[in-house]
């Protein structure tokens, strides 16, 4: 039964508060003091600032149930999620201390239950920060350091996040944010569990299903099944606590990721009985796939590879990394959760990485990806900084790394398991002790990093006996002589935005093996931002330089960084605020894009996979804030969304443009001729061969006359699961060497039975320097059903976005290049027919 009625909470230092009822149940105890108007919410404007108080508080939550009349049984409570530091009273008597937000905890209360009276439980919050201040001061030999929030999260096993990131805020909740229930029982089924083969020729499966037991019943009913039809069942002896069977399944219908093949579900039942009595049952919903990372030699270039391959299929690995949703953990919904990986779905994206400084996310989230197709690369929860190694720390991160891989590794979707992230980056950036050829764990252990006890030592044999077919990697990023090396494992390439700050069109020459982050920041939905200013869109401070504004952006340096990419990049101002908001959207989504594009690129086949993935800082936001998410935190896709959604289309043709100087001697810098090239490739995701009519068109920006057109390829065959080039040639100009270049647009389509199946529009860089010009017939009209918007001009418009106040309007795709005698057709739903007036629409240079 859930204990999840009758809750109170007080503060625990100050005899003058009373018991009041919390606002849901779990829950934290921001989201009580909300729920009482004790503290405004900590989202809107600063009011961040004016809740600190909260975190260096004691807490008390109490609530009381009643023992359902059952003899001879077992009593259990069972605690879910404790954040973070809490002693448990049960009728007066402690039954539990807690130190890790991540340990779901079991406490036999068979002797201390009441029958016929309330039972009281009593919880007692400790602040986690002020506790980890004094661990801190205990170990004052340990080098303690981080990037983002206090070095005292080092010591705490709770969401680093809380403690404030460069995209979020400080919240330091504290309460039980997960169910609590009540068993009874004679026996149970501990745990449920299998390990699954499948043979390289994909025909058959073996699935060995494992069931720990707890009490005396003496048999287990085990059953697979799948759409309601059994596969499989046997009923197996339990002996000393375990039961287990095997099955073996012809031609299983496998698990694929959503752009290679469906997502069919089995069902692992087991049923436990004694003397016909049925004790317990559970089941876990789970996929037959082969998930191999592959790193070997490559054809002729330095380093290994690093890609996945699904069912023996090498898999691009385009995606988004995964942060919590909220900083609010209770009131995220499996719905929400739900929402979020659809939109990971939709926008073609095969990948999300959880990253480490959050959670392992609630069920809803592995479900939604494992029933949507979305693979997830899994952090342990050790981010950007020295942790520390004494026992009691080791003690309670192996017991938090056994729990949650039992609870997570019945899940396709999970195909790699990460130590941290960008620890062992802050170990070089400090000068940390790291010997390679030092593999004696307990030398680790002295030196002054000994976080690598943990990463080397402590996850390596949890892996190795709970998940042995899952791939574990030391961290991300990690791989070859140092973090930095792109030739062998995966790198955070972030220099663009951070580190040299390069123009975002050399993103080609910034590759890796496999980019895990990367990203640029924008701004958010102008809807976003009024929702976050104490007076809305009347607030004296909406504008994009405001203290509040900038104060929702947790960025170091934001200010300097966007205006550098901005003013590099595009023509741009401040006024009216929604236009600007429009230009970093549109910065973003053209960095981002040219990221994917450019990398995708060198995915060039068999021994040739020199860049196998990339997953961009972030998908989403946890509060509403300017960060390099490509949807905020209301679900309101950024510019950036559609055009990686674009990139990572199973078929793309990509452009870029070059300049090269031919001086006519060796000593001349006067006699130099100028010739601008363009390249020209294809990207076919698919697994099927296609063949092609390659067409290619350029216009004046000026005037919007089309200057050239012409078929390059009638039949060109686009080889699957690779990408090829396919042509380098100038830019049509009537006169060479006069920089005409810089008002030539340029496109190129993909063409296959008469269907256009790709399509790219390549400008000059950078915008800044293009004579954009404002178009006189910029037509935005709504189809008879509505369902579609059709957008054309009379001239060359560059990232035109469709705007609407009503959240419930979605349009399937957005920042649209225009080219003259063209029209670009969007989908949209929300819509009625003659609504085009509640269309808006934005451009560069409007």
């Amino acid at each position: 039964m859930s204990i999840d009625n009758n809750w109170v909470f007080k503060q625990a230092d100050n005899e003058d508060t009373e018991f009041l009822p919390v606002a849901r149940f779990p829950t934290n105890i921001h989201l009580d003091l909300m729920h009482h108007g004790i503290i405004e919410d900590p989202f809107l404007g600063k009011n961040e600032d004016n809740v600190q108080w909260v975190g260096e508080k004691a807490w008390i939550y109490k609530t009381t149930f009643s023992k359902p009349i059952v003899d001879s049984s077992k009593a259990v409570l069972a605690f879910h999620g404790l954040d973070t530091y809490a002693t448990v009273v049960l009728n007066g008597k402690q039954i539990l201390k807690t130190e890790n937000m991540f340990i779901p905890e079991r406490v036999d209360v068979t002797e201390l239950l009441q029958t016929g009276e309330d039972n009281i439980l009593e919880i007692t919050f400790d602040s986690a920060y002020l506790t980890g201040k004094k661990i801190v001061k205990k170990y004052p030999d340990h080098h303690w350091g981080c990037w983002n929030g206090d070095a005292s999260r080092l010591a705490v096993r709770k969401a680093q996040y809380h403690y404030g990131w460069d995209w979020g805020p400080t919240l330091m909740t504290c309460g039980p944010w997960r169910p609590i229930e009540l068993e009874i029982y004679t026996s149970r089924l501990v745990d449920l569990y299998f390990t699954c083969d499948i043979d390289k020729s994909l025909k058959s499966a073996e699935v060995v299903a494992k069931v720990d037991v707890e009490g005396e019943a003496s048999e287990v009913r085990v059953e697979i099944s799948t759409e309601g039809k059994s596969v499989g069942s046997a009923t197996v002896k339990v002996q000393d606590g375990f039961a287990t069977t095997t099955f073996r399944v012809q031609d299983p219908d496998l698990w694929y990721p959503a752009t290679y093949g469906g997502q069919p579900l089995y069902t692992l039942t087991a049923t436990l009985t004694s003397e016909n009595q049925v004790h317990d049952k559970a089941s876990k919903r789970f996929g037959l796939r082969r998930a191999e990372v592959i790193q070997q030699k490559l054809d002729d270039a330095p380093g290994t590879t690093f890609f996945f391959e699904i069912n023996n299929i090498p898999v691009f690995c385009g995606g988004s990394n995964w942060i919590p949703a909220d900083s609010f953990l209770p009131r995220i919904k499996p719905q929400r959760y739900r929402d979020w990986v659809k939109l990971v779905v939709d926008g073609n994206q095969v990948m999300v990485r959880v990253w480490a400084g959050g959670i392992f996310e609630d069920t809803a989230f592995y479900e939604a990806c494992d029933e949507m197709g979305v693979l997830v690369w899994q952090d342990f929860l050790f981010g950007c900084g020295n942790y520390p190694a004494f026992p009691e720390f080791l003690d309670s991160v192996e017991r938090e790394a056994t729990a949650n891989v039992k609870l997570l590794r019945h899940h396709p979707s999970i195909v790699i398991w990460a130590g941290n992230n960008e620890d062992y980056q802050y170990q070089e950036a400090e000068n940390l002790d790291y010997d390679p050829n030092d593999k004696d764990p307990q030398s680790w252990l002295k030196s002054s990093f000994p976080a690598r006890y943990i990463y080397e030592k402590v996850l390596v044999d949890v892996t190795k006996e709970l998940v042995p077919n899952t791939y574990y990697h030391f961290g991300s990023p990690w791989g070859g002589a140092d973090t930095r090396d792109p030739t062998v494992g995966d790198i955070h390439q972030w220099n663009v935005w951070h580190g040299t700050q390069e123009k975002y069109q050399n993103f080609g020459k910034l590759a890796g093996r496999f980019v895990s982050e990367f990203g640029m920041e924008a701004f958010p939905n102008i809807k976003t931002i009024d929702g976050y200013l104490p007076e809305g869109s009347k607030d004296v401070d909406r504008y994009p330089q405001s203290s509040t504004v900038d104060f929702h952006n947790k960025a170091d340096g934001h200010e300097r960084r966007i205006a550098l990419y901005l003013v590099e990049n595009m023509r741009y101002k401040f006024e009216p605020f929604e236009q600007y908001i429009y230009c970093t959207q549109l910065m973003q989504a053209e960095c981002l894009a040219s990221a994917y594009r450019l990398w995708k690129r060198q995915w060039k086949g068999p021994g040739r996979e020199y860049c196998a993935g990339a997953l961009v800082w972030q998908i989403n936001d946890c509060w509403p804030v300017t960060s390099w998410a490509i949807v905020d935190y209301h679900l309101r896709p950024k510019l950036a969304y559609f055009t990686v959604k674009r990139e990572l289309a199973p078929i793309t043709i990509g452009l870029k443009r070059t300049m090269h100087s031919i001086p006519a001697d060796r000593y001349t810098r006067a006699s130099v001729k100028r010739v601008h090239k363009i390249e020209m490739w294809a990207s076919n995701l698919t697994l099927q061969r296609r063949s092609v009519s390659v067409q290619f068109k350029a216009w004046d920006v000026v005037s919007g006359n089309e200057i050239y057109s012409k078929t390059l390829h009638d039949d060109f065959v686009l080889e699957p699961n690779r990408s090829v080039e396919i042509t380098e040639f100038e830019v049509p100009v009537k006169r060479q060497n006069t920089d005409e270049e810089a008002g030539i647009i340029v496109a190129a389509y993909l063409v296959e039975g008469g269907i256009q199946i790709a399509r790219y529009v390549n400008w000059p860089e950078p915008l800044k320097y293009t004579h954009l010009q404002k178009p006189k017939k910029l037509e935005i009209k709504l189809s008879h059903n509505a369902g579609r918007v059709e957008i054309s001009a009379e001239v060359p418009v560059k990232g035109v976005a469709l705007e609407c106040e009503d959240d419930a309007v979605v349009f399937a795709d957005n920042c649209v290049d225009i080219v003259p005698g063209e029209t670009v057709v969007i989908g949209v739903k929300g819509l009625t027919k003659g609504e085009e007036d509640k269309i808006g629409v934005r451009y560069l240079g409007l």
